[in-house]
């Protein structure tokens, strides 16, 4: 009992396909101590029965109609109880030990406010098509647009979550940078050469439409913060605001054609 409680939330809307895996990928990691928490927000495609035939390795589980992914994840850390906090999405998994790892490294590292390691790209039949570029941050670069932390392999403390936290609900595309900012103001964060995930890519996937809407929301994150016009991070935005299209139209074409 002397080692932390780490508190897991899924959100989860109408992803029945990949739950599963999701599931399974928490409940099968070695560290002994995970409080699994699932907020589904009433789905119609047989995700509560995915959900009950798992109710046993549950702390907590809802369905019912909420206000959207960041409503269901501030729902579900209401309800936990950890040291640790993490969220993964519906149709992410993690790789073995990621939350030993994680937890080993921040009892390691007390300086440390959150941990997250590598994560790659995988298709939905769970065929790695690349890696994330993660590397090490910091609020500045954060501040430049750098965003280097994937979030399915991330790991803070829920003192951090406390002092800053719950998820900002007018955000729907960029409320984990709007965190991670919050998180780097205050606390370190630091990077693990570790593949502690695995992050789904796929065409109906919410990440498509990041470029159209997510930089949008983290320009006004750049502004709350003090950024003016004439910055790295307005380049960074006018750039993939011109690329986004083909860029996305690139992405779908190559998932059509494997």
């Amino acid at each position: 009992m002397s080692l932390p409680l780490v508190s897991i939330v899924t959100p989860s809307y109408n992803q029945a396909h990949f739950l599963e895996a999701t599931i399974r990928s928490v409940i099968a990691q070695d560290y002994p101590r995970v409080e699994y928490i699932i907020v589904d927000g009433g789905s119609t495609d047989g995700s509560v029965d995915v959900i009950r035939q798992y109710e046993e390795h549950l702390a907590a589980w809802v369905s019912e109609p909420d206000d959207g992914q960041t409503d269901a994840i501030n729902k579900g850390f209401a309800m936990a109880h950890g040291d640790i906090l993490a969220w993964l999405n519906s149709d992410d998994v993690y790789q073995p030990c990621a939350v030993s790892e994680a937890v080993a490294f921040l009892g390691e590292h007390p300086e440390v406010g959150m941990v997250y390691g590598d994560t790659n790209f995988i298709d939905e039949e769970g065929r790695t098509l690349g890696k994330f570029n993660a590397r090490q941050t910091s609020y500045q670069r954060l501040r430049r647009g750098g965003v280097y932390i994937p979030q399915p392999a991330s790991f803070w403390r829920a003192s951090l979550w406390e002092a800053v936290g719950p998820l900002d609900p007018s955000f729907y595309f960029a409320m984990d940078y709007d965190l991670w900012v919050r998180f780097a103001k205050v606390a370190e964060l630091r990077y693990v050469p570790r593949l502690w995930a695995n992050f789904r890519v796929y065409q109906n996937a919410k990440s498509f439409a990041a470029d159209d809407q997510c930089w949008p929301e983290m320009l006004r994150v750049h502004r709350r913060e003090g950024g003016g016009w004439f910055s790295p991070f307005m380049a960074k935005y006018i750039l993939r605001k011109i690329l986004a299209s083909p860029w996305n139209w690139i992405k779908r074409r190559r998932l059509r054609m494997r």
